[in-house]
């Protein structure tokens, strides 16, 4: 992510961490295409939850989402009203972001929802669950309930689902 003042993003995601901003930036851009730490900007002065010197800020983006760390402390937690949904192609790729997130501290949920080790929710959809939804009818009612039955999302049940 470029960060001079003429390139930087106009619009991009502020998300809250106690104190581990940069290590989940870190973590976010060797799991995910198109991700990257970019600027990594250390407080001027002490703050109520940190110290002179200590990472106040960093800049990073997740699957070409620009997004801002911010290491604000622990009054603040992250809960499902914010969540990043990643499109997945196949099986494959979406066993290896569920994995990635469950596998690193994680926790799972339901209908193809997890949570990372610092609190983010995230949605890992299959394509094909979300052409299912677009396709309206009973092709979508037999995807959505098949859906509902799931932690991670399975494509070859929702693929089964969608054909009845």
């Amino acid at each position: 992510m470029t960060t001079s003042r003429n390139t930087r993003p106009k619009n991009a995601v502020c998300i809250w961490y106690d104190k581990d901003a940069e290590e989940a930036a870190r973590f976010y851009a060797g799991v995910f295409p198109d991700s990257a730490v970019g600027t990594v900007h250390l407080a001027p002065e002490d703050y109520p939850s940190g110290k002179a010197g200590d990472v106040l800020v960093i800049e990073f983006t997740v699957a070409g989402i620009p997004c801002l760390g911010l290491n604000g402390g622990p009054m603040f937690k992250h809960n499902e009203a914010f969540s990043f949904q990643i499109s997945t192609e196949d099986q494959e790729e979406t066993d290896r972001y569920w994995n990635a997130i469950v596998g690193n501290g994680g926790q799972e949920s339901e209908c193809g929802w997890c949570k990372d080790r610092w609190g983010i929710s995230w949605q890992i959809t299959p394509r094909v669950l979300m052409e299912a939804m677009a396709a309206g009818g009973e092709e979508a009612r037999r995807a959505f309930a098949a859906m509902m039955t799931m932690g991670k999302i399975d494509v070859a049940a929702i693929e089964a689902a969608r054909r009845g």
